[in-house]
């Protein structure tokens, strides 16, 4: 890759990894569900109306866009919003690549292998360490939830290789659609409508600046840029600057809200990136790479 190539993919992996710090600073602005569907609201306008036709059928659109951002998004807001650090988010969310991996052997019939069984359960222990560091001072459920979310981006992995779609950006457009009106009736009926209509209420330039943050930014950016990238370089030298997502997570997170990184925190990053890096990137080299391989959820 050219340089100039590889700074356009760490400032992606940076935008990503910030995108939690933001997250945690909007979720004292909005109710987590309510937030949620804002930020696919202003993803999909008015992009929708730029990107042309869906390049994929609508079946694939809607279950990607329930999983990913219905289930996905609703479970990682919640957890964060009840106590789940951002820089901890950042990292736990990563053991995604175990569950895609699981998911596609059950679903695509792909076996593991060795190197990438091995690298599952380097992330796994990961997961445990990082379970330990938090039960010893921090909200259990919360935890719980943000792995419950990993899990969901598992599946929406797996539809999205079966989905296999031509344009990243075209595709997280589109599905960005779906989640909104779901979105909005779980926030009228959980968080009430009497707080989501105070959160509008009170919507300031702040507000405005962290929902185009995480909605034109992460999503519309950081997937055009992506699948620019794809278009230019094969996955597999894509790929590996994910990785970099949860060091830039945890790093803004220790920074700009003061989060402490304990000794089993970082015992905790050590094993999951790696054992992510094994799971994610061991496959690519007995197989020939697709650009969906590639492709992460948007954070």
């Amino acid at each position: 890759m050219r340089p100039l190539h590889i700074a356009l993919a760490a400032l992606v992996a940076a935008v990503w990894g910030v995108n939690f710090v933001v997250i945690e600073v909007g979720l004292a602005h909005f109710p987590p569900l309510l937030f949620s569907a804002l930020r696919f609201l202003v993803a999909a306008l008015p992009a929708v109306f730029l990107v042309g036709r869906p390049t994929v059928a609508w079946k694939w659109i809607i279950s990607v866009g329930l999983v990913l951002g219905v289930a996905k998004f609703g479970l990682l807001f919640i957890g964060m919003d009840r106590g789940m650090p951002a820089g901890l988010s950042s990292l736990v969310l990563q053991v995604q690549a175990v569950f895609t991996a699981l998911f596609a052997a059950l679903a695509l019939g792909e076996r593991p292998g060795r190197v990438r069984t091995l690298g599952m359960g380097v992330a796994l222990a990961g997961i445990g360490v990082a379970a330990v560091d938090e039960g010893a001072g921090g909200p259990v459920l919360a935890f719980v939830l943000v792995v419950a979310a990993a899990a969901c981006w598992g599946v929406s992995n797996v539809l999205t290789r079966k989905a296999a779609p031509s344009d990243s950006l075209n595709f997280m457009v589109w599905v960005s659609t779906v989640p909104v009106l779901p979105l909005l009736g779980l926030s009228l009926l959980i968080e009430g409508p009497g707080r989501d209509a105070e959160a509008l209420a009170a919507l300031d330039w702040s507000g405005v600046g962290i929902i185009v943050y995480v909605a034109w930014i992460t999503t519309v950016f950081g997937f055009g840029a992506w699948g620019f990238l794809l278009r230019h370089h094969p996955a597999s030298s894509v790929a590996p600057f994910t990785l970099l997502v949860p060091v830039f997570g945890m790093s803004s997170a220790a920074l700009f809200l003061g989060e402490a990184v304990s000794p089993l925190r970082w015992c905790a990053a050590a094993l999951l990136v790696g054992g992510v890096a094994l799971t994610s990137l061991a496959g690519r080299r007995t197989a020939a790479p697709r650009a969906t391989e590639a492709q992460p959820a948007p954070v």
